[in-house]
């Protein structure tokens, strides 16, 4: 059975920091692409970070780049996303998503498997 289990979410103060988690089982971590999507109250769901396991590269939308970092433990089979600064705009909830394409992948119809997502709500 495959899962992603994303953990991490909260509130916190404009400038403040999370560190999310996504922990997975039941797929072959290494030929995955794993990304963060997030979706706001009204909005459509959007492509945060993806990190492909099997080359290593990783990627942002322009909105949060120098500000959250994509990390891979694949021993633990579990992603972090790391999140800087954090503003307003940035509370939604978080998923964490798998793709077979394995390279960057950055439309949700590219995504396999999905998490429950976790809440971040960045109060200003």
């Amino acid at each position: 059975e495959v899962q992603l289990v994303e953990s991490g979410g909260g509130l916190v103060q404009a400038g403040g920091s999370l560190r999310l988690s996504c922990a997975t089982s039941g797929f072959t971590f290494h030929d995955y692409a794993i990304s963060w999507f997030r979706q706001a109250p009204g909005k459509e769901r959007e492509g945060v970070s993806c990190i492909s396991n099997r080359e290593g590269d990783t990627s942002y939308v322009d909105s949060v780049k120098g500000r959250f970092t994509i990390s891979s433990d694949n021993a633990k089979n579990t992603v972090y996303l790391q999140m800087n600064n954090l503003k307003a705009e940035d509370t939604a909830v978080y998923y964490c998503a798998a793709s077979s394409i394995a390279t960057i992948a950055s439309m949700v119809s590219e995504y396999d498997f999905w998490g429950q997502g976790t809440q971040v709500t960045v109060s200003s």
